[in-house]
């Protein structure tokens, strides 16, 4: 079910320069989030055995919230390593934060984020939490990641590297087999045919897409194969009316990667994880 503002929409704005809806203050944006999510999870909380969560940490922390109150227990997943505080990498770069250039040891990295995200996030979130009784909570990052997260990526695609300072629990992938038949126009372009060359950039708004996609199957082309294209949120489209290259929207990656030559994406988690269990060359 949705749970707060399109994260396609507001991305994509982003991107493209147009106003976003949004609350004026990052500490506005944190609360909404919280109260979100709350609202979804609070109802469903109750009677659970465990609460999980993934995403933007504003949301889970409300999501850890309604786990408080409903008196059961809470983990947070990540899907890739880089989210989570490590001596082995640096923490991603905050919009209008960015990483110092002069610092190279990745725990300060991780000790200078952690005070960002409570400035920016640890305020709201306490006030939210004072609301529901529950008491503040010191390191607003740590409270919503938990000394004990989940890695929920391939140990050989995405390591998490030893010795680290979070008991952290990867579990590999979590996959949901899709079994969603590939459309019929996309059926008929395979089978017309040698395999084509996929290329999409998932969730990843473009600001030039045009430019983008003309590159995209110009590249393709000058290697002998045929074309198709992800549309995504970058809206990929068709250069011209050749019949080598075809534009896909959502369709099931699983059956469709073991179907092409070779799988260009944006490096997304499932993207990744779903072109490697293909055995396609990415």
């Amino acid at each position: 079910m949705p749970v707060g503002p399109s994260v396609r929409t507001l991305a994509t704005d982003a991107v493209t320069g147009k106003p976003a809806k949004l609350p004026p203050t990052m500490a506005e944006r944190a609360a909404g989030l919280f109260d979100s999510v709350y609202g979804a999870v609070a109802p469903v909380a109750a009677g659970s055995d465990l609460v999980v969560a993934t995403g933007l940490l504003p949301a889970a922390a409300g999501a850890r919230a309604a786990a408080e109150k409903a008196g059961v227990p809470y983990a947070f997943v990540s899907c890739f390593p880089s989210y989570l505080p490590s001596p082995h990498h640096p923490p991603l770069a905050f919009p209008g934060h960015p990483l110092p250039a002069d610092v190279t040891d990745n725990r300060v990295l991780w000790d200078q984020n952690a005070e960002i995200l409570n400035e920016l996030f640890g305020g709201a979130v306490n006030a939210r939490r004072a609301a529901l009784g529950l008491p503040p909570v010191p390191d607003f990052r740590d409270h919503v990641l938990t000394d004990r997260p989940l890695l929920a990526a391939d140990p050989a695609l995405s390591p998490w590297q030893q010795p680290a300072d979070l008991d952290v629990v990867q579990t590999g992938a979590w996959i949901r087999p899709d079994v969603r038949p590939l459309p019929e126009d996309l059926e008929k372009f395979l089978a017309a045919g040698a395999p084509p060359v996929y290329v999409g950039f998932g969730s990843m708004p473009l600001r030039d897409a045009a430019d983008v996609s003309r590159a995209a199957v110009a590249a393709v082309r000058a290697q002998g194969h045929r074309v198709l294209l992800g549309r995504g949120w970058a809206d990929l489209a068709l250069i011209d009316g050749a019949d080598d290259c075809l534009v896909v929207g959502e369709v099931n990656q699983q059956e469709l990667f073991r179907r092409v030559a070779a799988v260009v994406h944006h490096g997304g988690a499932g993207t990744t994880t779903t072109a490697a269990r293909a055995g396609r060359p990415r």
